[in-house]
């Protein structure tokens, strides 16, 4: 059903139906690079008003982005089986109500963050917010099969609005930060891809799988991986981190290559793309994990030796 064709004066959208349209599980790995963003722009503990304040901001406006994909894309979901069952798709709220929510979350959480924390924090976030639903969700994403690749840099804006929140300033740190969550989103996403690859192509969708074929994106995710890989090593180079860090980052480093060798060795394992789908998730959330570890208990090559 779509939602344009709900009677408005029987529209009963429920408390779940809100929260779907918020996208909870994306903008909790969301908020856990945001919060350790906030954590790595101290040698300390971060002010806890900055902490929570700036976590309240940042996932509002988050999820009015979410809510906004959610709204910008309801066609092509009801053609997808992945998300058929979203709110709007299904009849269970109109567009109009979705559109107050979206406008409502994200306007309280710019609101936060100018009042609250600061107004370079406040403007990147809306920066983010606007690449996104708009540019990224209404532009890129039917434009080019390098969508996923220029849409990410709002993606990877989490862990920079963490530590802006503390810093007030952009720094080379979180700059690294945003490297390596914009290098991880393509072979992240392109996995994703791979196996939605003839339903982004039933409602044409310009993914990577479904222009250039299957082999060239796994090819792409292995060149991603390897760059990603190299990428996570600044850090240690740069000695933002210490050697906790750069074992962990190899550790999950190795593991991520394994995935994507075997995504372009094995193109008959239709369970494989979703398998390296999901470990780049668990990729992501202990790297930063770690980095955050090794932040408070630093261990350096100089320990060894002495």
């Amino acid at each position: 059903m779509n939602s344009n064709s709900i009677d408005m004066n029987n529209e009963r959208p429920s408390i779940s139906d809100f929260i779907s349209l918020c996208k909870v599980k994306v903008v909790s790995l969301i908020m856990l690079t945001a919060i350790i963003g906030m954590f790595l722009a101290t040698p300390g503990l971060p002010p806890w008003h900055l902490v929570l304040l700036g976590s309240i901001g940042i996932a509002l406006a988050s999820m009015s982005a979410a809510t906004f994909n959610h709204i910008i894309d309801q066609k092509i979901d009801e053609a997808m089986s992945r998300t058929e069952n979203r709110p709007l798709p299904e009849g269970k709220m109109s567009t109009r109500s979705a559109l107050i929510f979206g406008l409502l979350l994200g306007t309280t959480g710019i609101a936060i963050l100018i009042i609250g924390v600061n107004l370079l924090t406040a403007a990147l976030t809306l920066f983010a917010l606007i690449g996104y639903a708009v540019f990224y969700t209404l532009y890129l994403k039917r434009a080019t099969p390098q969508n996923i690749v220029i849409g990410g840099a709002a993606g990877a804006a989490p862990p920079l609005l963490g530590w802006t929140t503390i810093t007030n300033s952009i720094d080379p740190g979180a700059l690294l930060l945003f490297l390596i969550i914009f290098i991880w989103t393509p072979p992240h996403f392109w996995a994703l891809a791979i196996h939605r690859r003839d339903e982004y192509a039933k409602v044409n969708i310009p993914m990577l799988p479904v222009t250039h074929g299957h082999e060239y994106t796994r090819v792409q995710i292995l060149l991603y991986t390897i760059l990603l890989v190299v990428i996570t090593l600044l850090p240690y180079l740069t000695g933002m981190s210490g050697l906790i860090y750069l074992a962990g980052a190899l550790l999950l480093g190795i593991v991520f290559l394994y995935f994507a060798i075997r995504l372009l060795k094995s193109p008959e394992d239709k369970q494989l793309p979703m398998r390296t789908f999901g470990y780049s998730i668990n990729y992501l959330m202990l790297l930063f994990i770690i980095l955050l570890v090794d932040h408070y208990y630093p261990f350096h090559l100089k320990d060894l030796l002495q």
